[in-house]
C-alpha cells in the first residue's frame, strides 16, 4: 500500500506564495505577519488585563481607532507608544543577544526593560 506524503517544505511555499527571501513582497508579508502577532499578543494581554480599549486609549493617550487597528495588525505601534503599552499592560520585553565567553562558548545575555544591567544566562 503506498502513502501519499502531505510533507510541504514551508521555506518553497513562502517563496511561492510571497516571493524569495529579500524581495518586495517578502518583505511586506513580514511586516503584516510582525503587525498581526503584536497586535494579538496586545490584544490577549488587554484582555487579560481587564482593560477595554478605550480605556488602555486613555491610559495611553491615544485613540480607541489606534489601539484597534494596532490590535488587528493593521499598523505598527510606535517605539514609544510600543513601551507605554508594554508598561501599561504589565509585560516585560527582553532583548538577547548572543556573546562568546572566554571559553568560546556562546552564552546569552538578556537586556530587561526595566534594567540598565544585563543578566546572563546559561540556557
Amino acid at each position: 500500500m503506498k502513502r501519499e506524503s502531505n510533507i510541504v517544505d514551508i521555506d518553497s511555499m513562502l517563496n511561492d506564495k510571497f516571493g524569495a527571501v529579500g524581495t518586495e513582497s517578502r518583505s511586506e508579508f513580514r511586516k503584516e505577519a510582525y503587525n498581526y502577532c503584536i497586535g494579538q499578543l496586545i490584544m490577549d494581554a488587554r484582555k487579560q488585563e481587564g482593560f477595554t480599549q478605550t480605556e488602555l486609549a486613555d491610559k495611553l493617550g491615544v485613540s480607541k481607532s489606534y489601539i484597534s487597528r494596532v490590535e488587528k495588525g493593521q499598523i505598527e505601534p510606535g517605539v514609544g507608544t510600543f513601551f507605554r503599552m508594554i508598561n501599561a499592560l504589565g509585560l516585560r520585553l527582553e532583548i538577547v543577544k548572543t556573546m562568546f565567553s572566554s571559553t568560546g562558548v556562546h552564552q546569552p545575555v538578556t537586556y530587561l526593560s526595566d534594567s540598565d544591567t544585563p543578566s546572563y544566562s546559561s540556557k
